[in-house]
């Protein structure tokens, strides 16, 4: 009887065994079925898997190839398999799944290893199921709902290689993978860390990336160098256990140092930022006038557009330190005059109209919106202005840190001379450089597109150009330098008109070449009384300036404000044989998948004849021959040199330019125009009324021109750049009028005053 008894027992065992087994796997089969069919939690549909949504960021490309910036949520660059570096992909393989080409998704002895020595030699997740976590979950809660993601995540690993290749779910990985410090996938990684791109990893760049896959916060070198070099070591360890690599190779390896050249990214690095901005501005209203084939709007941060730009990133690069460079000259020399002045850095003001002026500055600040928006009375908001308190300021040898009241830092900061540039090609339209400030982060302004100012004797072309049209008149046309008025009722003046020249001299007869080349202000006055000033400001809106005109004749000497974008845009009608073509930006917008979303042309518009457009021409070659541009020639200037940055420049190539200097040295311009480039330069202070007290300093060959000089020093020297040294090319019919006159005829006249001929760079 106990024998039988012992046997049943014995039967009963093996029953229970097989019942737990037998349950248990089809339990699992039915927790995985479940699962699969959503029970806990709803699974990526085919679809999502086949379209993984993954924030891709909008790229900025240059006209040369090169990424010019980017608009992101998550810093992210689609990066293909081929452009992956070999010893990052084995690497990868090496450290994270030896077994990688051999499993379906699933490394099921990986797996059981795990189980059984509870994660201690490695877990058992494969590269797909990494992915799939990072591409489907979020973090788990409680360990219950882990079990349930684990399961999940197996599901979506086999129906991902089911889907992919072996090779494109590495790329996916890459790809989706957050290095920290806005690295979001290989591309930014690479960048970011190495300055490099992926597929010119080395390898021990490959074994700190690869190594951070562990965990990126805790394996980091920026955070931990002694830690990362650990886990570097260990990468190299998997390295040489899957022969990658030998002994002795893991052995030197091992002894070198951490070797990255970390350099974060943000929105206000790299460059170009005031044309990124721009950008930026015109993409958010180009989405919503140009939807998806749903209906919905892109998104610039997210759906990885391709913005392909007219931008030169070398021309670009030069523009920007021909800024710095002059500018930063400028600033020490204004600083140097200035600092023993009560007023600094205005001129012409009393005590009470500064303190006005810092009273407008200061109530257009964020902090003074939200003292106001706290309730703060007028006299608390003036003690916390008045109050010093550390900060951090801008300077040419870098950011300082200081303790100022924020009205000091305010006045401070009136004092910068800033600076807009921009380059266009006057056949095409293309903005080839765009500056828009000396410093973007400090000064958020753009002085390209959004400032105006006064244009000075850059404006007197389209009185030249207009009396040219309408009353034929020649270069060799003369007028008298006297004084020349305008009378009172005449276009309706209120009083007499009667300007003078800028240097006092007068006496003779001036031919225009000469009048314009030394920005004669009598001459251009007697143009305006000719033809008066409505189809002057009608022809500059014919040649694409789209600011309001004040049709007065003072206009004649520049007393308009436009921008600098303005006038280069205009002077497209000079050098592109009479017809205007606006500037553009953009060449085409792609989305992520190379699909062309949209194609840009410039908006052209003819002006005036082709031989019309050649004299004006032949008039402002003048000015950078014999009159107010001639030191881009000469070895001579009456500035100091060390001013003047980048002097003597020695041009020898044809260049037609025009100077231009506002009321009391207020604004420098240089309009400089070569036959295939066109560049306008703008130079001065946030306040009209800060800036040099000397002609000689604030004219705009010296403030503007040498920025231009200097920049185009830098684009000749680059021979790629294919900038024309070559003359501007003649109508093919003959011109009907003379163009090689005397450049200035000295014949007396009737006037009292003693005629002196000019010989100053002054306008």
């Amino acid at each position: 009887m106990a024998k039988k008894k012992e046997k049943n027992n014995f039967g009963g065992y093996v029953k229970w065994f097989w019942i737990l087994i037998i349950g248990g796997i089809l339990s699992v089969s039915l927790f995985i079925t479940l699962t699969a069919y959503g029970l806990f939690g709803a699974l990526p549909t085919f679809e999502e898997i086949e379209n993984p949504k993954s924030n891709l960021a909008s790229q900025i490309i240059t006209a040369d190839g090169k990424i010019l910036g980017k608009f992101y949520k998550e810093n992210r660059t689609h990066t293909d398999f081929h452009e992956l570096a070999p010893i990052l992909v084995n690497t990868l393989v090496a450290t994270e799944d030896e077994r990688y080409y051999d499993h379906c998704g699933i490394d099921f002895e990986a797996l059981v290893r795990a189980v059984a020595k509870l994660g201690k030699d490695g877990g058992g997740s494969t590269i797909t199921q990494q992915l799939a976590k990072q591409l489907f979950h979020e973090p788990a809660r409680s360990l219950p709902e882990r079990i349930i993601q684990k399961i999940q995540e197996w599901i979506i690993s086999v129906r991902l290689e089911r889907k992919y290749t072996k090779q494109e779910v590495i790329a996916m990985y890459f790809n989706q993978f957050d290095f920290l410090y806005q690295a979001v996938g290989i591309h930014s990684a690479a960048k970011i860390y190495f300055a490099t791109t992926p597929d010119s990893l080395t390898i021990d760049q490959a074994a700190i990336l690869v190594g951070m896959a562990k965990n990126p916060s805790y394996y980091n070198p920026k955070r931990d160098s002694l830690r990362m070099v650990g886990r570097r070591n260990t990468v190299y360890g998997q390295l040489l256990r899957n022969e990658l690599i030998n002994q002795e190779t893991k052995d030197s390896l091992g002894k070198l140092g951490l070797a990255y050249s970390f350099n974060r990214e943000s929105h206000l690095d790299g460059s170009a930022p005031y044309f990124r901005e721009y950008l930026r501005a015109y993409l958010k209203t180009w989405v919503k006038e140009n939807p998806k084939p749903d209906g919905s709007e892109y998104n610039i941060y997210t759906d990885g557009l391709k913005i392909y730009s007219t931008l030169d990133s070398r021309m670009q690069a030069y523009a920007e330190s021909a800024v710095k460079k002059h500018f930063k000259n400028l600033q020490r020399t204004f600083f140097k005059q200035e600092k023993k002045r009560k007023q600094a850095p205005f001129h012409n003001l009393d005590e009470d109209q500064i303190d006005r002026l810092l009273t407008q500055a200061k109530k257009r600040t964020q902090r003074y919106r939200g003292l106001k928006k706290k309730g703060l009375s007028r006299s608390e908001i003036d003690e916390v202005f008045e109050t010093p308190i550390p900060m951090t300021v801008f300077s040419w040898n870098g950011d300082i840190d200081t303790v100022l009241s924020p009205l000091d830092s305010i006045r401070y900061y009136k004092h910068f001379y800033n600076c807009g540039l921009i380059s266009v090609e006057p056949q095409t339209g293309f903005v080839k450089a765009w500056v828009g400030g000396i410093n973007y982060k400090h000064f958020k302004y753009d002085h390209v597109k959004q400032g105006k100012r006064q244009v000075g004797s850059t404006f007197k072309p389209f009185v030249y150009a207009t009396a040219i049209k309408q009353k034929h008149y020649s270069p060799c046309f003369q007028v008298p330098n006297v004084i020349t008025c305008i009378e009172k009722g005449k276009f309706g003046l209120l009083d007499d008109w009667c300007p003078k020249n800028s240097d006092g001299k007068y006496g003779g007869v001036y031919t225009l070449k000469h009048a314009l080349a030394n920005s004669v202000n009598t001459v251009t006055t007697y143009l305006m009384r000719q033809v008066g000033p409505e189809p002057v400001a009608r022809l500059a809106n014919e040649m694409g300036i789209k600011s309001e005109i004040d049709l007065q004749p003072s206009i004649a000497l520049g007393t308009v404000d436009l921008s600098v974008y303005e006038m280069a845009g205009s002077y497209t009608t000079f050098a592109n044989k009479g017809v205007y073509t606006e500037p553009i930006m953009i060449t085409r917008i792609e989305d992520k998948n190379g699909v062309i979303l949209q194609e840009f042309s410039p908006l052209t518009n003819e002006v005036m004849s082709e031989e019309d457009a050649y004299i004006v021409l032949d008039l402002l070659k003048g000015v950078t021959q014999t009159g107010t541009g001639a030191r881009l020639r000469s070895t001579w200037t009456s500035t100091p040199k060390e001013v003047v940055t980048g002097f003597p420049y020695e041009f020898t190539n044809p260049i037609a330019g025009k100077t231009g200097t506002t009321q009391n040295n207020s604004d420098g311009w240089f309009m400089g125009l070569v036959p295939n480039l066109i560049t306008a330069v703008w130079g001065g202070c946030e306040d009209r009324a800060a800036h040099f007290g000397s002609v000689v300093f604030g004219q705009g060959a010296t403030i503007a021109l040498p920025v231009w000089g200097q920049y185009m020093k830098s684009c000749y020297n680059d021979k790629n750049l294919n900038i024309s040294l070559e003359d501007f090319e003649k109508p093919l019919e003959e011109i009907s009028m003379e163009l090689n006159c005397n450049i200035f005829q000295n014949e007396k006249d009737s006037s009292q005053t003693q005629f002196n001929a000019p010989n100053n760079e002054f306008d």
